[in-house]
């Protein structure tokens, strides 16, 4: 089953600095159908105009992935991390038992991403942040792992969760498969582009919440950057 879900229809805010999407219940946007979608909680498209963001504030218990879609993030939390995240890459924070932190774009130009929140296998535990370069290029054709909780994907993020977050660019025409089996569930949100995901048109930060689909097969209908989720 694989449901679309209008990037028009979301809900959303705009609070001026900030203009956001949700694709699950958020802050004032409240959808009881659209709680989570497995251990995935938040699927947050941001806009953060230049000069401004998210000054310090707390999270608990949950795995929070940040995928730069255009311009940059500076993060900087209490534990003395800090680091600028560009359009591509990826940041991971473990909240674990507590840690406060500010996000700020300190860029000439707007910073656009998505905020994925995935709740973590076990309660507490230190927390942790840490970013990496994923050159687009080299996900080419082919879903590259860039946050896992999963001990086989060694080259990725961690996240402590049993939850992978991946991310594909394909050229028009071009297809990617990913085997996710019938016991697990995903969510697909194209950042650019248009895709068919099994036959389902899903445009350009529309999502897509699928389940009891063994393999995905995901084409481009024009040149594409998709971004999806695989959690339990």
């Amino acid at each position: 089953m694989i449901e679309r879900r209008a990037f028009a229809e979301l809900g959303g805010a705009d609070h001026g600095w900030l203009k956001a999407k949700h694709h699950f219940s958020f802050a004032d946007y409240y959808d009881p159908a659209r709680m989570s979608h497995g251990a995935l909680r938040v699927w947050n498209d941001d806009e953060i105009a230049p000069g401004t963001g998210f000054p310090p504030h707390g999270h608990a218990n949950m795995e929070i992935i940040t995928y730069v879609r255009e311009g940059a993030i500076s993060h900087k939390d209490n534990l003395g991390n800090s680091g600028r995240t560009e359009a591509g890459d990826v940041q991971v924070m473990s909240a674990g038992s507590g840690i406060r932190h500010s996000e700020y774009n300190h860029e000439a130009g707007r910073t656009r991403i998505f905020q994925i929140w995935i709740e973590p296998d076990q309660r507490g535990g230190e927390p942790t942040w840490g970013a990496k370069p994923f050159p687009k290029a080299e996900r080419e054709g082919n879903f590259a792992v860039l946050a896992s909780g999963l001990p086989a994907d060694s080259g990725a993020l961690r996240i402590r969760a049993n939850a992978r977050v991946l991310g594909v660019t394909l050229k028009a025409g071009q297809s990617a498969e990913y085997a996710l089996g019938t016991q697990r569930r995903a969510y697909l949100v194209p950042a650019v582009g248009a895709v068919e995901a099994n036959g389902v048109r899903i445009d350009t930060r529309d999502g897509a919440a699928i389940e009891d689909v063994e393999v995905l097969k995901v084409t481009a209908l024009s040149d594409a950057e998709v971004v999806l989720v695989d959690v339990a």
